[in-house]
């Protein structure tokens, strides 16, 4: 879906209220469940909103969309620094409560060059192992960062190759 800028009072076209683009007086709170309430200036509130970052990986503080609890975007926020200390607090909690990317730094083993096999590796968040289930699983963003998921669904950033010691680079270059 393209993200175009509405104007507060517009109509979306699909008659669905618009989002807006981080309306000022809007709060972030959670209730007492821990759910996201999202407080609008005109005093509607939404529970169990989503907070979902357009650009995770290339622009993690850019592009947040706050949505509601069937998927309708409610507000739109281009910078989180240009948010109120309290809100965007809450905000970056959400967020990586929502999000899990550990980011790997090293590659200490494999099991084999034939997948499936079993990867140790040394992430941000430890060390750890995992499953790599088929060569398609690693992923190009860029020239130099890689998405890999594993058997789980769990997603490993490299974000850059070059900047790995000489062995990890050389147990990567297996698969690529």
């Amino acid at each position: 879906m393209s993200r175009q800028p509405q104007d507060a009072g517009a109509r979306a076209q699909d008659d669905a209220a618009p989002a807006t683009i981080a309306p000022p007086g809007f709060t972030l709170a959670r209730d007492r469940f821990g759910r996201l309430l999202v407080r609008l200036p005109d005093g509607t509130t939404h529970v169990g909103a989503v907070a979902v970052r357009a650009f995770p990986i290339s622009a993690p503080g850019e592009s947040v969309s706050l949505l509601d609890s069937e998927g309708h975007e409610l507000v739109w926020i281009a910078r989180l620094a240009d948010l109120p200390e309290a809100t965007r607090v809450v905000l970056e909690e959400e967020l990586a409560r929502r999000e899990f990317m550990p980011e790997i730094r090293a590659i200490t083993s494999v099991s084999g060059f034939v997948t499936p096999c079993t990867w140790e590796v040394a992430t941000d968040r430890g060390p750890t192992r995992f499953v790599l289930p088929g060569e398609e699983a690693i992923r190009r963003l860029s020239p130099s960062t890689l998405l890999i998921a594993d058997s789980h669904g769990i997603h490993y950033l490299l974000r850059d190759i070059a900047a790995l010691d000489r062995n990890s680079r050389k147990l990567l270059d297996r698969f690529l």
